[in-house]
């Protein structure tokens, strides 16, 4: 590798990068030959910290800039090379040796430069890229899949109005990279303050994908081996327990912001205050049409997890997150009063309740009635889920059910007896069918 950095040195630094993606291309495939799994050693990792993100290598020394224009025609670089490699498992390799996080100084410039790549494969459609960046999300740790994410959402929302249409036709390009971005999205914005609400374009970029194919938010378990011990610190298989907490969290969340906008002391105009409630109202359905759709999805997992024997075993929403959102709800609930914000806390705890009902019939959430009874128990009261705190949240399986299928779940809520059944009978003699009678 010495002689491949005096070499490099002589040259300036696009064909320096250029050069080093050939020898990186050179080494990675003779060692895939040799084994599937291969290791980076710290002279090709040396190599593109020095030539491609540009950090000296001697200590003390400035670091090397490069202009606009020089960036992005190292990025065209890139992008052209990971169009031209043929062999899936040699861009993955390369891409992963260029992105993962080394824990030292040249992270920062490799997050700034994935992000720029990534930003450039939405535009110009380079799938690959799209699928490199997909694996690096699901395999890298949550606080860096959360800065790229963040990237994205500046450049296509905020940056220039109107380019979410740009993000929005990646979705039949590459549904992989479209999936792993709404994990990350939804970690990104948890509703936690009025920051951390998601922009509207957003949303209605993330419900019309959903809303066109619900199964685009289970492509990464589908199509993943899976242990039934998934590791700590990452995204999550699919982004299922985020989309619950936007779903939930939405109407409490919009009415802490429209509350803090009231308090701050500058009343909005007419005009302002109109167009506000209107784009309120619109998300409002947004978050509706995206209830639905997460509740879809829930009912299709128990033939999902059983296919792959992981019913019973496998919770794609975990217990240890429901419970800092019913936190969160109850503190929003406290925060907001009763008394001025009675509909919005019945209509988050009502999806709640849907939301937890579903997951727990179709073996998404695995936990016991105590369990939840006590998780629940300071939630202002709500119908809803008191049948589902009161009821067996999981039947036994039963052979002759077929995938997919749930049993009814609900019994009388604790305290009331069941009423008798209602005889079958024939509302006009030589007609069959069943009536049943108002009482």
């Amino acid at each position: 590798m010495s002689d491949i950095r005096h070499s490099l040195l002589r040259r300036d630094a696009l064909s320096a990068a250029k050069e080093v993606l050939y020898h990186l291309d050179i080494y990675f495939s003779s060692q895939l030959q040799n084994s599937p799994l291969p290791l980076v050693d710290k002279g090709p990792t040396d190599l593109l910290e020095e030539f491609l993100f540009q950090v000296p290598k001697e200590r003390g020394a400035p670091p090397k800039r490069l202009t606009p224009l020089q960036e992005l025609q190292l990025l065209e670089i890139m992008c052209n090379y990971f169009q031209e490699q043929t062999k899936d498992s040699v861009r993955q390799v390369i891409f992963s040796s260029l992105f993962s996080p080394q824990g030292n100084k040249a992270d920062d410039s490799r997050m700034a430069l994935l992000g720029k790549l990534v930003s450039m494969a939405v535009a110009v459609c380079r799938v690959p890229v799209l699928e490199c960046a997909a694996f690096w999300l699901q395999r890298t740790p949550a606080v860096f899949c959360v800065r790229l994410a963040r990237a994205l959402v500046d450049d296509y929302c905020n940056l220039v109005p109107g380019s979410i249409q740009t993000l929005k036709q990646i979705f039949t390009a590459s549904p992989r990279f479209c999936c792993q971005f709404i994990t990350s999205v939804t970690a990104l914005y948890d509703l936690s303050s009025d920051e951390l609400i998601p922009p509207s374009d957003l949303l209605e970029l993330i419900v019309s994908w959903i809303f066109e194919d619900p199964r685009l938010i289970l492509i990464t378990f589908l199509n993943t081996p899976i242990a039934a011990n998934l590791p700590m610190g990452f995204l999550e298989l699919t982004p299922l327990t985020g989309l619950i907490r936007w779903c939930v969290k939405a109407p409490l969340a919009y009415t802490r912001k429209k509350k803090a906008s009231l308090s701050n002391g500058h009343p909005p105009s007419k005009i302002a205050k109109d167009s506000a409630s209107a784009e309120d109202r619109d998300c409002h359905q947004l978050y509706s049409k995206l209830h639905l759709c997460v509740l879809q999805v829930l009912m299709m997992l128990q033939g999902h997890l059983t296919e792959k024997n992981l019913y019973g075993r496998l919770g794609l929403v975990p217990f240890d997150h429901v419970v800092p959102l019913v936190e969160d709800i109850n503190r929003l609930s406290d925060e907001l009063n009763p008394l001025n914000a009675s509909k919005e806390i019945e209509l988050a705890l009502d999806r709640l309740a849907q939301a937890l009902q579903v997951a727990m019939a179709s073996g998404a959430l695995l936990c016991t009635r105590d369990d939840l009874r006590t998780v629940c128990s300071r939630l202002p009261h709500n119908n809803l889920l008191q049948l589902v705190i009161s009821g067996p949240v999981q039947q036994p399986t039963h052979g002759a059910l077929p995938p997919g299928f749930y049993p009814h779940i609900h019994t009388p809520p604790l305290g009331y007896p069941a009423l008798p059944a209602h005889p079958v009978q024939t509302f006009i003699p030589g007609v069959a069918f069943p009536y049943r009678p108002i009482r």
